[in-house]
């Protein structure tokens, strides 16, 4: 009876535990850690949707049971903003079904696609949870290396010319986390017309679609004619209106996809709670003014850290997209690896980040930076890293304290 579970042993090591453990051992020694670490938006949720929130809740009869593919009128919204964004027309009965994030609908289409031994394209780095949630469902994995140009797309084709059995789906996610890539429209062109030949389905993440930083708004595959019919694209309210906590995402694209996630749903949740549903569907329908808002400071932030880590000796690309920024560990470190140089920023910095190579094998060699502190803290943390690269070389080792046994 001490043998591992089946799916538990095909999960390895969790990369974040190391770098979370020393950071709460740095906090419990009084240390004020700059957490740069998690995508986890730290500004309030516009007033409009938490006044709706509220509003509904006083109503007794939407404690009820929901709706687990989401309640008609939050499947509306969605169209609608579909329509608004992206003039992609959606049935909202067929084609979107509400989920509690984007995470929890990538792991169930996972359950509803996928049989043990089928092949899943996935990036590589890329965000966890479209890797393992094929591999729960057990499925097999097969990398593709980041990319959002042409390599990418021949290396789908190679990896479905070199794979038994045949692949059943490409994971595909711009902007990307962790690594901010965009696409155009053209790239989802010759992807579509690329996942037909090869008879792929595809998986779409554009979590991401409203944290831009250009006058170009990240399309959807789904403007693509034709692409709808192989297509499941996921979308969060998450960090477009600073929801995460609320758990609300969707899913749409193909009917036959889209009935198959809604059926496996159907067995496991009743939907979020309806207040939430009717406080997201404000926010789909009600102004975008604080979209606006919430993008341009994150872009303010994006501009301090580049900035400030500049001269702080530490050059970050400026990411184009998302809330997050891919930056190489300097060279100066670069032996170090990605875990052991986050824990050097939390141990003598007191600046938390994340390894690159917990998003996969080929983030080895990058860290990802959240823009989840003030300008003020992002500053803080660059005079704490220049002041940590002017020490000599032999002094900068992390410290990996022993952890205190658990007690009950």
């Amino acid at each position: 009876m001490n043998e591992e579970f089946h799916r538990i042993k095909r999960l390895p090591p969790y990369v974040f535990a190391e770098v979370n453990r020393l950071k709460a051992a740095a906090r419990a020694r009084g240390a004020d850690i700059i957490d740069l670490g998690m995508g986890n938006p730290d500004m309030p949720t516009p007033q409009h949707i938490v006044d709706k929130l509220i509003e509904t809740i006083n109503k007794p009869r939407t404690h009820r049971y929901s709706a687990s593919k989401g309640i008609p009128g939050l499947r509306k919204a969605q169209a609608a903003y579909y329509e608004r964004r992206f003039g992609v027309k959606l049935d909202p009965e067929t084609e979107i079904v509400a989920t509690l994030g984007s995470k929890e609908g990538f792991a169930n289409i996972a359950q509803a696609i996928a049989a043990p031994g089928d092949i899943v394209l996935v990036p590589n780095p890329t965000y966890p949870i479209h890797s393992f949630g094929f591999i729960i469902a057990g499925a097999a994995i097969r990398h593709l290396p980041a990319s959002n140009g042409e390599d990418f797309l021949r290396a789908m084709e190679h990896a479905v010319k070199h794979s038994i059995p045949k692949p059943l789906a490409v994971v595909m996610s711009y902007p990307s986390n962790p690594t901010a890539m965009t696409v155009d429209l053209d790239f989802y062109k010759e992807a579509v017309a690329l996942a037909k030949k090869l008879d792929l389905i595809i998986l779409s993440d554009i979590a991401y679609a409203e944290l831009y930083y250009d006058d170009n708004p990240p399309p959807s595959i789904l403007q693509v004619p034709g692409a709808k019919d192989i297509t499941v694209e996921f979308t969060s309210l998450s960090k477009t209106y600073n929801m995460p906590g609320w758990r609300m995402g969707f899913a749409v694209g193909d009917s036959r996809l889209i009935g198959a996630l809604a059926r496996v749903k159907s067995y496991l949740d009743y939907g979020a709670f309806t207040p939430i549903q009717v406080a997201a569907a404000a926010a789909l329908n009600g102004p975008q003014d604080c979209v606006d808002e919430i993008r341009a400071l994150y872009k303010s932030r994006r501009d301090v850290l580049v900035d400030s880590f500049a001269k702080a000796g530490f050059p970050v690309p400026p990411p184009p997209a998302t809330m997050f920024a891919w930056a190489p560990v300097p060279d100066r470190f670069r032996d170090m690896g990605s875990v052991e140089f986050s824990k050097m920023l939390i141990e003598k910095a007191d600046v938390a980040v994340s390894p690159g190579v917990g998003f996969g094998e080929y983030g080895e060699g990058f860290i990802r930076i959240a823009l989840v502190e003030n300008e003020q803290r992002i500053r803080q943390a660059a005079r704490s890293i220049k002041k940590l690269f002017s020490e000599p070389a032999e002094t900068l080792a992390p410290v990996s304290r022993p952890q205190k046994s658990a007690t009950r």
